[in-house]
C-alpha cells in the first residue's frame, strides 16, 4: 500500500447528543482515489465535516502527512492543501463562471484561471454565463475547478454523482481519475458504490459510524459481504 497522506484514528463526532462516528479509523494512500461507501446514516459525510474542521471532534485524531490537524479550521486546512467539494450544488448562482472561479482562488491571477479553463473547455465557453444557467454536471465541474485553483494535494468530494445523468457521472469520474493521475489524492463519498469502486484504488466501508471493511477497491467489489450490506444480499 502506498504511503498514507491522510489518517483518521478512533474518530468520535456527532451532532448535539447524537454520536455519528464511533471510533472510525481509515487511511487514505497518497496519489490514489479512496472511496467511502456505506448505508444511509453510516457517517460518511460526517467524516468529511470532521476532517475539514466543520464539526468538532470529540476524541480521536486526524493526521495529514503525519501532522496532527484535528480541529483545524477550514481556512487553515486550505492553506495546507486540503480542499472540500461538498454534496449538492455549491456555486454562486448569480455570478458568472469566471467570477465563481476568482472567488475560489487564493491568488486569482488571470493566467491561472485561464489555464484552468483550458483544462475544462465547457467552463471556458461559458465563462461569462451566470452559474445558475449551467447544468447540474457543469456546476459540479465548476466546483471541482474552483477547488483545483488552490492546487490541493488532497481533495475531499462528497457524492459527486448525485442528481446527474449516467453520461455526466462517467465524465465526472473520468475527471477524478485524471486528477489523481496528475498527483491529487482524492477521498470520495459516494452512494453509487459499484461505479465508484470501479474507478477507485481503495475503498472503505462504514457502518454505524465504524469502519467495517477496508482494502483495495477491486477486492471489495468481489466481496459478497459488500453486496449484502448495500443491496439486501445481492452482489455488486
Amino acid at each position: 500500500m502506498d504511503a498514507d497522506l491522510l489518517e483518521l484514528e478512533g474518530l468520535v463526532a456527532g451532532y448535539g447528543k447524537l454520536t455519528v462516528l464511533n471510533e472510525a479509523s481509515l487511511r487514505v494512500p497518497r496519489g490514489a482515489i479512496t472511496t467511502v461507501i456505506g448505508p444511509n446514516g453510516a457517517g460518511k459525510s460526517t467524516v468529511f465535516k470532521a476532517v475539514f474542521g466543520l464539526l468538532p471532534v470529540r476524541s480521536g485524531r486526524v493526521r495529514l502527512d503525519g501532522r496532527d490537524i484535528t480541529g483545524l479550521p477550514p481556512a487553515r486546512l486550505l492553506e495546507l492543501g486540503v480542499t472540500y467539494v461538498p454534496q449538492g450544488r455549491n456555486v454562486f448562482p448569480e455570478l458568472s463562471v469566471a467570477h465563481n472561479l476568482e472567488l475560489g482562488a487564493s491568488d486569482p491571477q488571470p493566467s491561472r484561471i485561464a489555464a484552468l479553463m483550458e483544462r475544462f473547455p465547457v467552463l471556458r465557453e461559458k465563462a461569462r454565463a451566470q452559474a445558475s444557467t449551467l447544468s447540474g454536471g457543469q456546476q459540479k465541474l465548476l466546483e471541482i475547478a474552483r477547488g483545483l485553483l488552490r492546487e490541493p494535494k488532497l481533495m475531499l468530494i462528497d457524492e459527486p454523482s448525485i442528481g446527474l445523468s449516467p453520461i455526466l457521472v462517467r465524465e465526472i469520474f473520468d475527471i477524478l481519475r485524471e486528477l489523481c493521475a496528475k498527483g491529487v489524492t482524492i477521498l470520495m463519498v459516494e452512494q453509487n458504490a459499484k461505479r465508484a469502486l470501479e474507478i477507485s484504488d481503495y475503498g472503505v466501508v462504514l457502518e454505524l459510524g465504524r469502519t467495517r471493511m477496508a482494502g483495495r477497491a477491486r477486492e471489495l467489489l468481489a466481496d459478497p459481504r459488500v453486496g449484502q450490506l448495500f443491496l439486501g444480499g445481492a452482489t455488486l
